[in-house]
């Protein structure tokens, strides 16, 4: 024992270690290049974690620390974990995969609901489905007043929510979402002006994913009477919009032999005229199924791609109707009449790259798609010939890497965010004109002459769509917590969410549209 008191200890391997983990994460980020901020999380992380697992092999083996000394810094390291885990909360991780830790007592506070003024109002317009109308996050003929310094933007409520990542879609005075209750996955119908719940609908069902947390993700769908929603186990329902009476439903992934995704089931149903579209994801024909929106019974199916994370969209393309959806493999596009698959775009990326953002139509049948961890952006235009359809590469670019967000086109230039920045790409070439600004991994909105950001710290952010530079036109604080949850926007009612909250704001409207 006494030798090992006087043996000299060996720290050159610990500092040679730490050095050049420091050196790794420091030259990650000098020759990075467009890397994607999550993969420098990754690789930091990796390196932190490499670093200290080998420093507790130096202090246990290489060390030449007396055992008594070895066994009481283990002691002190393992108390420091315990004590960590009791005082702090993993609340999952931010969309740059930066772990969220909370003090374990610390609570999130609520505003109260007020008096707010509702009487006599009306909602003039509609948002039925996962982005808006046209499903593209666009809407037109609002014109809102863009000078919040003088016409402030109005809460009318506050309020706990279930955790989800779904939106809200909205008809009247209806405001339709999922939402996670214990074991139960729920469709729940509020008072889009009073906040007030009107029905819910309960089914037994839950996903838990600790980075991707827990609940329902995709949107529902409001058509005519109808209420259509898909819970993240893929449990599919037909509801009653005035009650909520589930009319028909089961699980599409079960009916179709598909495996259930990595972060669980989350594109929302799309419906066009007697037919509810879905991507399961089955093999031998079952990768994307339309059902009749009636009866639940399947109408036709189609290709044998896996699922990923996007939903359903149409577009017409040389005077015929298409359905796009972005697979594992790439973009599939699907006649409506039998569901064949008329043309694919090979999406020639990592294969563990989650492709979340719908196609984005530009003209001339031309086609943006996106996807995050370093992927980027390609376009491709659709041209018919007599042997059918195809689809080529314009141009490719690492630009706009929409990881779980979707992004607009106006007049010639995409708008979005890349990699939790926001962005402006020139349609034309992929080249980028602009990028400022770190909202994170939030949702867009493009209104005629404005573009309304719902950023992931919970904060609402107008902008003017230039192509030139960013011009920020106001903000306000609409939700605590991590925010990922699409908005919605009914006329000029805000309807906002995330899984902790969920808001109504009144937007200012210019005086000649004003109620």
């Amino acid at each position: 024992m006494k030798g090992e008191e006087n043996r000299k200890i060996l720290c050159w391997p610990l500092w040679t270690l730490w050095g050049l983990g420091v050196a790794g994460i420091f030259l990650g980020y000098l020759l990075g290049g467009d890397v994607s901020r999550q993969q420098g999380v990754m690789r930091n992380m990796a390196i932190a974690i490499a670093c200290l697992t080998l420093s507790l092999f130096w202090l246990l083996l290489f060390s030449r620390l007396a055992w008594r000394k070895r066994l009481l810094f283990l002691g002190i390291l393992g108390s420091t974990a315990l004590i960590s885990v009791s005082l702090f909360r993993f609340e999952g991780v931010s969309g740059d995969l930066v772990p969220i830790i909370k003090w374990r007592w610390a609570s999130v506070e609520r505003a109260e609901v007020g008096d707010i003024g509702v009487k006599g109002a009306s909602v003039d317009g509609a948002y039925p489905q996962f982005l808006g109308p046209n499903r593209n996050a666009t809407v037109t003929g609002i014109d809102l007043s863009l000078d919040w310094s003088v016409d402030k933007p109005k809460l009318l409520w506050r309020q706990p929510i279930g955790e989800a990542w779904s939106g809200f879609a909205t008809s009247g005075f209806r405001a339709i979402t999922q939402e996670q209750d214990g074991e139960d996955e729920l469709i729940t119908c509020y008072h889009l002006l009073t906040g007030e719940r009107l029905w819910e609908s309960r089914m037994a069902a839950r996903y838990d994913n600790p980075l991707g947390g827990v609940g329902p993700r995709a949107t529902p769908t409001i058509d005519g009477d109808r209420v259509y929603a898909v819970g993240a186990t893929g449990a599919l329902s037909c509801l009653d919009l005035q009650t909520g009476e589930r009319l028909w439903g089961f699980n599409i992934l079960e009916k179709h032999g598909a495996k259930l995704p990595d972060w669980g089931v989350a594109g929302s149903p799309l419906v066009y005229e007697d037919l509810v579209v879905l991507s399961p994801g089955g093999r031998d024909g079952n990768s994307l199924v339309a059902y009749d929106k009636s009866s639940g019974s399947v109408v036709w199916s189609g290709g044998s791609d896996r699922a990923h994370w996007s939903s359903p969209v149409l577009h017409e393309i040389e005077g015929e109707k298409q359905v796009l959806i972005f697979n594992g493999s790439g973009v599939a596009a699907h006649r409506l009449d039998d569901g064949s698959v008329e043309w694919e775009y090979p999406w020639k990326r990592s294969t563990g790259t989650p492709r979340v953002a719908i196609p984005v139509k530009t003209p001339g049948n031309r086609f943006v798609v996106s996807s995050g961890y370093g992927a980027g952006a390609d376009l491709f235009q659709v041209s018919k010939t007599s042997g059918g359809f195809s689809a080529t590469q314009q141009w490719r670019s690492l630009h706009l890497k929409s990881k779980f967000n979707n992004f607009v086109y106006k007049d010639g230039y995409l708008y979005g965010l890349d990699d939790g920045v926001m962005a402006c790409i020139d349609g034309e070439t992929g080249r980028r004109t602009w990028k400022k600004g770190r909202y994170g991994h939030g949702q867009l909105i493009l209104g005629d002459d404005w573009l309304l950001l719902m950023a992931e710290n919970g904060e609402v952010v107008l902008f003017e769509p230039n192509p030139e530079a960013p011009i920020e036109l106001g903000r306000f604080e609409a939700l605590e917590g991590k925010t990922w949850n699409p908005p919605a926007l009914a006329g000029s009612y805000l309807l906002l969410r995330n899984h902790l909250q969920a808001a109504c704001f009144k937007l200012p409207i210019l005086p000649e549209q004003g109620e």
